[in-house]
């Protein structure tokens, strides 16, 4: 059995319990993802409810995300995980109880999503920056392949997982279920050792200065051109790209083909890209990888031009796929440059901004990309997104530190 693993899971046994704990984790966020809404609608809740505590468990991003990325450079990295997982095992627990009983109320499920978006936002630096901590180097893409693969997974069976378990024990059941792999998870990250345990507390606790630190992990940011002009093309890939697919894609689906059925065609054919992206980022071995990364962001960020194509379902959702798999590409060869050309004592502070200026913000977009489309119509403001995005990411491929940028640390930039 032990065979069948991939060589870096057998190889990096801290790995390993990193990588079997946070699927479990990812396989409960996917079911969490569907359930919520669910869950806010089984108590009465309105379309309006169902935005209100989505947005409670984006915002503390916004807010805490740079605390975290300060934080998991000065403590140990898998501690913070820990308690953010045993964290997010208590809020959703809370939640599952409240709907199993009967009592829960909306104003609940806010307070609680907003919990849970704190302890998210200072595990998911600590995340990044333990994996170096875990895996040696030459294997870091390997492993990154190896958890986007699980995110890519996670998209195609959570749904379903989540569907059936809430015809069969309701949204509380599934919350339940999420709850549960947060305490195995936390039970996992409680057997890591990483093999640097002096990285991120480097200093005493007494001279700690929260914003001298995050002006230093900026100032990593700023002097390296490839990273702080990447994150300028994923901002805008996520402000202006992605609400092309959050938002305009099941608006144009409803309105032209078909309805929901079509629209979930196109998604699933996604994350078969993605997953196949994944797989291939495994495998390839390249000595200028942002080279390749830079050009699959190009291949994903033309989403919206094929979503207002016109063309049928079927060629929606085979070109849909090949966007899945270049956002595979560009995700895990992106995060492993990061962890190998950014010293490890600052490396969570960097992920954070880089959270931030893409994740963070994308509410953003979201919440524009509706009233745009109704002003100017759905096709043109597809158009216009590809418009916009597309010079950016070629010209992020003309930095030339993002061409010379090498897989290792020999030639650093």
């Amino acid at each position: 059995m032990k065979s069948f693993l991939p060589v870096v899971l057998r190889a990096e046994p801290q790995f390993a319990r990193l990588f079997f704990g946070q699927s479990l984790s990812v396989l409960g966020d996917r079911v969490s993802f569907v359930s919520v809404p669910f869950a806010v609608l089984s108590i009465g809740g309105s379309a309006s409810d169902v935005g209100l505590v989505a947005a409670a468990g984006l915002l503390p991003m916004l807010i805490f995300t740079l605390v975290g990325g300060v934080w998991a450079d000065r403590l140990p990295r898998n501690l913070i995980m820990l308690a953010s997982d045993v964290i997010r095992f208590a809020t959703q627990s809370i939640a599952a109880a409240l709907l199993l009983t009967g009592v829960a109320e909306v104003r609940h499920l806010v307070w609680l999503m907003i919990v849970f978006g704190v302890a998210d936002a200072f595990f998911m630096p600590a995340a990044t920056g333990l994996v170096p901590q875990v895996v040696s180097a030459e294997r870091l893409k390997e492993a990154n392949a190896l958890r986007g693969f699980v995110q890519s997974s996670g998209l195609v069976i959570g749904p379903a997982l989540a569907g059936g378990l809430i015809a069969a024990v309701g949204p509380g059941g599934a919350l339940a279920l999420d709850a549960l792999t947060f305490a195995l998870s936390a039970a996992f990250l409680a057997r890591i050792r990483p093999r640097n345990p002096s990285v991120g507390v480097t200093q005493s606790k007494m001279n700690w200065n929260f914003f001298e630190d995050l002006r230093a992990g900026w100032m990593n940011v700023r002097k390296r051109t490839w990273i702080w002009s990447g994150m300028i093309a994923m901002a805008v890939y996520h402000i202006v790209v992605l609400p092309s697919v959050y938002v305009l894609g099941p608006v144009l689906a409803e309105s032209e083909w078909g309805g929901a059925a079509e629209w979930a065609v196109v998604v699933a054919a996604f994350g078969v890209g993605s997953i196949a992206g994944d797989v291939l980022a495994y495998r390839i071995k390249v000595k200028k990888p942002l080279i390749l990364a830079a050009a699959a962001l190009i291949v994903a960020s033309c989403q919206a031009l094929i979503l207002g194509s016109g063309a049928s379902v079927t060629a929606i959702a085979a070109l849909e796929a090949v966007t899945g798999v270049a956002v595979s590409v560009f995700f895990i060869l992106w995060e492993t440059a990061l962890q190998v050309h950014v010293p490890e004592d600052a490396l969570s502070r960097v992920s954070s901004y880089d959270y931030l200026l893409s994740s963070g913000l994308m509410p953003l977009g979201l919440a524009i990309a509706g009233p745009i489309s109704e002003s100017l119509g759905m096709r043109t403001t597809l158009y216009a997104m590809t418009i916009i995005a597309l010079p950016v990411m070629f010209a992020w491929l003309c930095v030339p530190s993002v061409r010379r940028l090498p897989a290792f640390p020999e030639a650093q930039d």
